[in-house]
């Protein structure tokens, strides 16, 4: 029996889920009146994203098992790693009968209101936050999507990509498959739904992990456990934690401080943790590889105060400034970090140089990711609705501008003529990671070739083109010793070029790419 609860999806074990439906295999009959989620009303318009110069990543992932505030539990979960994604959210709890649901537009705060939390029953939850490229922010896209199959219900949320999925999402519809979603995501969803010949829901989810490539950090939720699993290069982050009895997953640990849970071990690349009322065991499903964390991780998506594989964030990031430092040295009388993702490194070079650190940039933190365009006569305000230099720390001084990563460009050349405006004698860039000239395909929302800077210039046509006296990128290897691994550890194929993953089309067909892995804007 489907319906809705203050705009919660609900339905019981045995009703077929709104959406996310599995394959064609109908031989048991279920019941299809589960209404549609409400979503928060957005607006439609043509919006500007501030963050247009920046790496997105997908998504952040979390659940809760054994807890009888897991709903409440997984939404301050997501509250902490917002920063992973700001444009819509979902949370999926279970109460032993039957599954709720609610997801929406929006920002986590936004959408869960405390009602709406009261509504999502149960001692178990999972949970999603997204950033969606655009065509993609449609409700049916947003996570956590919900399969019926044989033996019940399974909830899934995903951060990452699969480089295959195109090619398996055309195979299940040529065999009668109907797709809800445009999402990598709901291939697994299928594959889950038509492995007819096995009973286990493990043994159905390592069937379906054996036919997914890419990247992947996934929680699952079933009728009497929960999942947490990691691809064999480990490419996401994912974290396993304690609260008392209950037990947690989170994609950074900083959702752990925020609720007093204990961090007990990240999830190893090529694991599943499988979590009930009597513990978590652990199944390896692909055999040992190389890890090849996404590097990006600690120079700019992950939270500062969360630690990944072992290496504290904010401590790598002021040992990248450290080097970046020692690479690129330069006279000067104030550092400048470009907030907030380059206060770390900022403090690192600094203390390195032997130079004073100020906040010669203010940034508004009440500018939302997302910003509508003003008629064209004001819009070239651009990067100042988010920034604002101060002249009496500026003026006349060598100024060192410490940011995480230069993509197109334009931002950066914004941001220096800020400064220099503002007084600054002379404006020196600094980039905490090597120059980015290739796109990911790994769930991270990155342009085309074309469009990258660094792709297409040498350094000194760079620096001309921000205008800036000096630019100084941290090395490659520089980069690998401050996060404390070498090369192995990590993926970094937007800056070498080097995908541990095939894709399944030429890296020179990027556009295709774009539009076919991650919803190309």
């Amino acid at each position: 029996m489907a319906g809705s609860l203050h705009g919660i999806a609900v339905w019981q074990t045995g009703a077929s889920p709104p959406q996310g439906g599995g394959g064609e295999r109908r031989s048991h009959r279920r019941s299809h009146r589960a209404k549609s989620l409400t979503a928060s009303r957005w607006d439609e318009r043509k919006h500007k994203t501030m963050n247009d110069e920046r790496f997105h990543d997908e998504c952040g992932v979390f659940g809760v098992l054994g807890h009888p505030e897991a709903a409440n539990l997984t939404y301050l979960g997501l509250y902490a790693l917002q920063h992973r994604g700001q444009e819509a959210a979902g949370i999926v709890s279970y109460d032993e009968t039957t599954t709720y649901s609610n997801r929406a537009r929006g920002l986590v705060s936004d959408i869960f209101s405390q009602e709406v939390l009261d509504g999502l029953k149960g001692d178990r939850a999972i949970g999603h936050v997204r950033y969606s490229t655009a065509g993609g922010g449609a409700i049916r896209n947003i996570q956590p999507f919900v399969v019926d199959y044989l033996r019940g219900t399974l909830s899934i949320a995903h951060n990452g990509n699969l480089t295959n999925a195109e090619a398996i999402r055309r195979e299940l519809e040529e065999t009668g498959s109907i797709f809800q979603s445009t999402m990598d995501t709901e291939v697994i969803v299928h594959l889950l739904a038509r492995d007819a010949g096995t009973q286990s829901i493990d043994d159905r989810i390592v069937h379906a992990l054996g036919r997914i490539q890419g990247a992947y950090s996934l929680v699952l939720m079933s009728n009497n456990r929960m999942f947490g699993v990691r691809d064999p290069h480990g490419f996401r982050p994912l974290s396993l934690g304690k609260l008392g009895d209950a037990w947690v997953l989170s994609s950074e640990t900083c959702a752990f401080d925020l609720i007093d849970a204990e961090f007990v071990r990240d999830v190893e690349p090529g694991e599943m943790v499988i979590i009930t009322r009597d513990g978590v065991t652990s199944r390896r499903f692909a055999p040992q590889i190389p890890r090849r964390l996404c590097i990006f991780e600690y120079v700019y998506f992950a939270r500062p105060d969360s630690t990944i594989d072992g290496v504290n964030v904010y401590m790598a990031r002021k040992e990248v400034g450290r080097r970046l430092a020692l690479e690129h040295p330069i006279e000067a009388d104030l550092v400048v970090p470009v907030p907030d993702s380059g206060v770390a490194a900022a403090i690192g070079y600094a203390e390195q140089a032997g130079l004073p650190l100020d906040l010669g940039l203010i940034r508004n933190h009440y500018v939302g990711r997302t910003f509508i365009e003003p008629k064209q006569s004001i819009r070239n305000f651009g990067v100042k609705i988010k920034l604002n230099a101060n002249p009496e720390l500026l003026k006349g001084k060598r100024v060192i501008l410490v940011d995480d990563s230069i993509v197109r460009g334009t931002t950066s050349k914004k941001i220096v003529r800020m400064v220099r405006d503002a007084g600054a004698a002379e404006v020196h860039m600094r980039i905490s990671s090597p120059p980015t000239t290739n796109p990911c395909f790994y769930g991270i929302d990155t342009p085309n070739r074309e469009e990258l800077l660094a792709a297409n210039n040498t350094l000194e046509q760079m620096q001309a083109f921000i205008e800036a006296d000096s630019l100084g990128y941290i090395s490659v290897n520089g980069l690998h010793e401050a996060v404390g691994q070498d090369s192995a550890g990590y993926c970094d194929a937007c800056f070498t070029g080097d995908y541990p993953v095939g894709v399944i089309t030429p890296i020179d067909n990027e556009k295709r790419h774009q539009r076919m892995l991650f919803e190309y804007r």
